[in-house]
């Protein structure tokens, strides 16, 4: 069995995860406005602060052209299913993939670093935007979103609730937020 059809049935395992979340929750707020959604959205997209959406999976030129017209100029890519770089490069948008597997067991501090590292910077833009997402938006890019509001000077708690006040999908899995709090914990010693 070759290395693509392996690769090709993890992505058709994905996407079949991704649509069946997003037929089960088609009320989520997935227009790219932030607003309560109907289901028909392209992508899916929830706007967590007015520079910072949380999401799920890109997949196609046609979600990242509506990624660009949203304003995105920052992407961080938790998926460890699909790189988006290619797909970002002709729209000029800058792509971390900072692939993790969704698998419930802890992540190294190094995995937030990144991604906090990337945003930070991106943010000092007055007009960049960043995106971070998984394939559903449910847990991996919901951990990194969390990791860096609260490097952001958020309250772990009041992090938390905005998060699923605006995008009541996702789980914050114990396993991930003692990782985020692990990571924390380093953050602010090196900052100090």
């Amino acid at each position: 069995m070759s290395r693509h059809s392996g690769f090709e049935r993890q992505m058709r395992k994905a996407l079949q995860r991704h649509t069946r979340i997003l037929a089960l929750n088609a009320s989520w707020p997935t227009d790219l406005g932030g607003r309560a959604g109907n289901g028909t959205s392209g992508m899916d997209l929830t706007w967590i602060t007015g520079r910072v959406a949380l999401g799920g999976g890109i997949w196609t030129s046609e979600h990242m052209s509506e990624i660009a017209r949203a304003g995105i100029t920052h992407i961080i890519d938790m998926q460890i299913e699909f790189d988006d770089t290619p797909l970002a490069e002709p729209f000029g948008i800058a792509v971390l993939w900072n692939p993790t597997d969704d698998d419930f067991q802890p992540k190294d501090p190094e995995l937030f670093q990144r991604g906090v590292e990337f945003a930070s910077q991106a943010l000092e833009q007055d007009d960049a935007k960043v995106f971070i997402h998984c394939a559903a938006g449910i847990h991996r890019a919901a951990m990194m979103t969390l990791a860096l509001l609260c490097s952001q000077g958020w309250e772990l708690e009041e992090a938390m609730q905005t998060i699923s006040s605006r995008r009541p999908v996702v789980d914050f899995a114990e396993v991930y937020v003692n990782s985020v709090e692990k990571f924390l914990q380093q953050y602010v010693k090196a900052a100090n």
